[in-house]
């Protein structure tokens, strides 16, 4: 059995990817690639880590917990998004580290199918616009408050997928930025589901459609049903066309007023996460998926 946990990140794209995947249960269900409501497993995942406390579950562990999440006898992937996976919002970003507890937590999640063939899946976030995102989502009122202890300077992903990718070295990571996932939000969730491009997959444009003026979200409809694309990449040359025309200013830019963050801090923070790709793109088992 395959094993995948999207583990958010927090703030990224706030549920969809798991919602647009839901409205493909039943056909996915046909070849065992399972989406449960996350109704099914928040709860029941939770519980029963803590009662493991990291150990590996036993056979009739593991089989109640399938019982618990899924309906279906036949169980070839298991895809499981959570964003709370790791820990809270409030707790995603300590000092310089994004999260710090991602190497126990994820070894927790792996007890819970020890015989598993595992994957992990994370949308990234500029540190620039996620810390704010992770205040605003928290019960602070203060945002100095709130970042008093971080080193929002120093924050990379990389260094936290380095961690990750020596505690499980033999689970593919794959990742993507935030800011591209209007025009990647296709091959992402194949790459959940394990689906070729041409398995007809329901909510590829749910990201599109939410960040589009109507009229033109209607013509790319129009535009993809007259004119199926035959590669993930003709598919993305059409959407950033549309994109260009149509998109909604309010819904693709981020403005920040925050006390004691400088735009230059901005610049910088945000230079350093374009450079932290690069870096990323060169850890042995990550998979970084660009448009």
């Amino acid at each position: 059995m395959q094993v995948v946990f999207h583990l958010g990140a927090p703030c990224t794209d706030l549920g969809l990817l798991h919602k647009s995947l839901l409205k493909n249960r039943a056909r996915l269900a046909e070849d065992g690639i399972l989406v449960p409501p996350l109704v099914r497993y928040r709860s029941v995942i939770k519980e029963t880590m803590r009662a493991l406390q990291g150990r590996p579950a036993p056979p009739e562990v593991q089989e109640a917990l399938l019982d618990a999440i899924v309906d279906e006898a036949r169980v070839a992937r298991l895809i499981l998004s959570d964003p709370r996976f790791v820990c809270i919002n409030r707790l995603v970003v300590q000092r310089a580290q994004i999260w710090p507890m991602v190497e126990r937590q994820t070894v927790a999640l792996r007890a819970l199918f020890p015989q598993a063939a595992v994957e992990f899946h994370i949308g990234m976030r500029n540190p620039a616009t996620l810390i704010p995102a992770l205040f605003t989502g928290s019960k602070f009122k203060d945002f100095s408050e709130f970042t008093e202890r971080m080193q929002p300077h120093a924050v990379a992903w990389s260094e936290m997928l380095q961690r990750l990718r020596m505690t499980h070295p033999d689970a593919p990571i794959t990742v993507w930025c935030n800011e591209d996932t209007p025009l990647l939000w296709g091959q992402i969730l194949r790459e959940l589901a394990d689906v070729t491009f041409d398995f007809p997959l329901r909510g590829v444009d749910d990201l599109v459609g939410t960040i589009m003026d109507p009229t033109g979200y209607k013509r790319l409809r129009r535009y993809l049903a007259d004119h199926p694309p035959q590669t993930e990449m003709q598919r993305r040359r059409i959407l950033g066309a549309f994109l260009d025309r149509y998109a909604l200013e309010t819904e693709i830019e981020e403005w920040l007023d925050l006390p004691g963050w400088t735009p230059e801090l901005v610049e910088q923070m945000t230079a350093a996460y374009e450079d932290d790709m690069d870096v990323i793109a060169r850890i042995p088992g990550v998979t970084l998926l660009t448009p």
